[in-house]
């Protein structure tokens, strides 16, 4: 298979490309390389130099989505599958450059559709997030009723409905992913399990928002393999799936397992964010049944491998040696 994985060096995406080409597949990746204005370059520059070092040499462009070069890169590579994961990661980013977000999240996203449809792209891939539901308690299936908190959310669920409008016009088939709260090694220090890890490390003050607010967390390696697994399944024609690992866990106990795995830290409770919804465990069923996904990681274990790859980072070695 072709395939085209947008933002394919990101945490999830260039774990999905190792997968795909170590099944292999011709692996596409289009990724800009962006620190969104909000991290800092030299540790962007470790990450992605680093996240390279995972998957094979191959054809990498650092092209804008929205832009113009993307009826090219269709053109010169005849896709079967694109895997769209390239966006605004969260809704604090999305916040800080609302408008940068939409033409990323919202024109890029027309832009691959259309080339989709001109190129006879099969199947589309949309990475959407557990965000489109807003408040929601365990157990959630996909068919929820979606009411979105903040810009973040209402635009992948904005995205969801294009992408099912191209298949209602016969453009392509699309499967969609809500995945929630992805962590582990070579993520960004701007996301709440690893600023709670390296604010601990450093001896520092974890601020919790919201001491019974909960998450799903869920290991990026459970994450990359359920998406890997759906872009290439025969079962998963026009459905929408939760890709977590089906188990909440509170922000304090989060901060408190973090605290004693590190041996040091203290914990701030605060009033919760309020442009986050309030979120349970998404129920993983449908996933399991048409697929076989079969997440394995659970946080004690997860925290312990993300403390370990970054006790043995040169870059966050250095870092907490001038905290």
């Amino acid at each position: 298979m072709k395939i085209l994985v947008t933002g394919g060096l990101g945490l999830i995406g260039h774990n999905v490309v190792a997968r795909l080409q170590q099944q292999g597949h011709s692996v596409v990746i289009t990724d800009t390389r962006t620190n969104y204005g909000i991290i800092p370059q030299a540790e962007i520059d470790y990450l992605m130099s680093e996240r390279l070092k995972k998957i094979q040499p191959g054809q990498i462009h650092a092209i804008d989505i929205a832009g113009n070069t993307i009826d090219w890169l269709f053109a010169r590579y005849k896709f079967d599958i694109v895997i769209h994961m390239a966006s605004f990661p969260r809704q604090k980013v999305v916040n800080a450059n609302p408008m940068l977000g939409a033409r990323t999240m919202m024109e890029g996203l027309l832009n691959l559709c259309e080339a989709c449809k001109k190129h006879d792209v099969k199947k589309f891939v949309y990475i959407s997030s557990s965000m489109v539901y807003g408040d929601f308690v365990d157990d959630v299936t996909e068919d929820y009723v979606c009411q979105p908190i903040g810009q973040y959310g209402i635009m992948k669920l904005t995205g969801e409905n294009i992408v099912k409008d191209y298949q209602r016009r016969g453009v392509f088939d699309y499967t969609i992913i809500r995945p929630s709260a992805v962590y582990g090694p070579l993520d960004v220090e701007d996301r709440v399990v690893a600023k709670f890890m390296l604010t601990a490390m450093r001896g520092g003050v974890l601020n919790v928002n919201g001491a019974g607010e909960t998450l799903d967390f869920t290991y990026v390696d459970d994450a990359a393999d359920g998406i890997a697994t759906v872009a290439l399944s025969s079962n998963t024609a026009n459905k929408t799936y939760n890709i977590t690992k089906s188990h909440s866990v509170s922000l304090l106990q989060a901060a408190e397992m973090i605290v004693g795995l590190v041996g040091k830290g203290t914990i701030n409770c605060r009033d919760k964010d309020a442009d986050f919804p309030s979120r349970g465990a998404l129920n993983i069923d449908a996933a399991r049944k048409d697929f076989g996904y079969d997440p394995k990681v659970d946080v004690e274990q997860g925290f312990v491998e993300y403390h370990r790859w970054l006790t043995a980072s040169p870059y966050w070695t250095t870092q907490l040696a001038l905290a």
